[in-house]
């Protein structure tokens, strides 16, 4: 039997690596929120009462959350205005 050895082209593996088209879903909570769109707690729930602002997410009677893309929207229409 004779060996056919494959050239160098042949032997490696093409993989491609795509980026993934969206990060995965990260949770906030208020401190974070307030820390990158730069309102307070009061400023932040005034605005989302008059849906100028993105709606929080309860996850139990004390905690509530938001969604980072959601928030990331909100800088980017703030900040093209």
């Amino acid at each position: 039997m004779t060996a056919n050895p494959k050239t160098r082209e042949e032997s490696t593996t093409s993989v491609e690596i795509t980026p993934a088209s969206a990060p995965p879903l990260r949770l906030l909570r208020l401190p974070e929120v307030m820390e990158k769109v730069g309102l307070r707690r009061s400023a932040i729930y005034q605005r989302m009462s008059e849906g100028r602002f993105p709606k929080c997410h309860s996850l139990g009677p004390k905690c509530s959350v938001w969604v980072e893309s959601e928030i990331h929207a909100w800088i980017e229409k703030i900040a093209q205005s």
